[in-house]
């Protein structure tokens, strides 16, 4: 087999590796490793040049690893002034009517398209006990996104121009990958997006619920849910117009992140029309109400609308087994329910009034009828 069809099936591999991958890590993964492979190296990174860092962040390490390189660092960055090619050699190029080459530089210094700027390459070489490396700029449209480098061990054959031209090709070839993983994940995210006030929706809510059960289920960790009415929507419509009644749910929607921020890892939801939810997974039950009881101050202060009816259900108060979303579900929304037709100006908190809970009496009971309020009609 020819050296040409050898390096289109690698070329192949790589773009198919990458198309399967299912998440951002598992395609940076995937590019450094196919592209390691392809160039016949021992090591390779995949790294990101952050502009407003001003830093080139690494986001996979593959191949033989040194002591202090991990496969997806978590704070393994250089300042761009170490490589400045990333922003000023390969920008004078451009400019110059050049294409974003490839170059190759080795342990004693520079061999092949010489970047101008090799001493931290040349001593990161030496320290981790590599021969040569070949690097690679990634260009997403139009402009430097990141780079790709390849390494080999002492004493391995140096990159030639021919392994530069090759690394310049399959840099081109990550590059639609990242932009593929890129659109993949932005309608991911819209998926799990409420559209006008930027938390997540119901479906996030949801998924997030029954996998924070299942953890109830195995490890007892504590899990609360908040739901939210917001009073007063339909008036503001009616009287001022829904483009001011979005006006208080985006408002609305602002306050409700500020204080789920207030527990770290909460969820902050709409789940639809006025209503919208806060889940907590480990914090305690007291700690959610306190946050409730903040919530509902805040929405009172609102220029617009009635303030909110808040319900509480937290499987560390007194409600009996929770085994499954639904139930949770559904303490919160009777205890909302609950806040709601008092006119509650505090959270109503599920299980704390006794053996003969009220909110879990009503959340318990039979399915109402279908003419009857539509939020029984079984949620998840």
């Amino acid at each position: 087999m020819g050296g040409d069809d050898v390096r289109l099936r690698a070329v192949v591999a790589l773009a198919q590796g990458m198309a399967a991958a299912h998440a951002p890590r598992e395609s940076w993964r995937a590019a450094a490793a196919g592209a390691c492979r392809a160039l016949g190296g021992s090591f390779a990174a995949l790294s990101v040049w952050e502009r407003e860092l001003g830093r080139l962040r690494v986001l996979a390490n593959v191949g033989d690893r040194a002591r202090d390189e991990e496969e997806f660092p978590e704070d393994e960055a250089y300042p761009v002034h170490q490589f400045p090619e990333i922003t000023e050699f390969l920008h004078e190029r451009w400019v110059g009517g050049g294409g974003p080459n490839a170059w190759v530089e080795t342990a004693d210094g520079p061999a092949t398209g010489h970047a101008g700027y090799c001493h931290q390459r040349v001593a990161a070489l030496r320290r981790r006990g590599r021969g040569c490396c070949v690097v690679a700029p990634i260009v997403m449209h139009g402009r430097a996104w990141g780079e790709l480098y390849v390494a080999r061990p002492a004493g391995a054959p140096v990159f030639d121009r021919a392994d530069a031209d090759f690394a310049t090709v399959l840099a081109s070839v990550v590059a639609a990958g990242i932009a593929q993983t890129e659109r993949l994940e932005e309608a991911r995210r819209l998926a799990f997006t409420d559209a006008l006030t930027g938390l997540a929706n119901r479906r996030a809510v949801d998924m997030r619920l029954d996998e924070a059960i299942e953890r109830h289920r195995a490890e007892g960790v504590v899990v609360s849910l908040v739901v939210c009415d917001l009073n007063g929507l339909k008036r503001v419509n009616d009287t001022r117009g829904h483009a001011v009644g979005d006006r208080l749910l985006e408002r609305f929607g602002s306050v409700l992140s500020l204080c789920g921020a207030m527990l770290p890892g909460t969820l902050a939801a709409r789940l639809g029309g006025d209503e919208f939810c806060l889940l907590a997974v480990g914090p305690a039950a007291d700690e959610v109400v306190r946050v409730a009881d903040e919530l509902c101050r805040r929405a009172a202060e609102l220029e617009l609308g009635e303030g909110v009816a808040c319900g509480v259900a937290s499987t560390e108060d007194p409600l009996g087994p929770v085994r499954s979303a639904r139930r949770l579900f559904r303490l919160a929304d009777a205890a909302q329910y609950r806040a709601k037709a008092v006119r509650s100006a505090k959270p109503v908190v599920a299980g704390r009034e006794g053996p003969d809970d009220p909110v879990v009496r009503l959340a318990d009971a039979p399915p109402p009828a279908a003419a009857e309020r539509r939020r029984f009609r079984g949620r998840r």
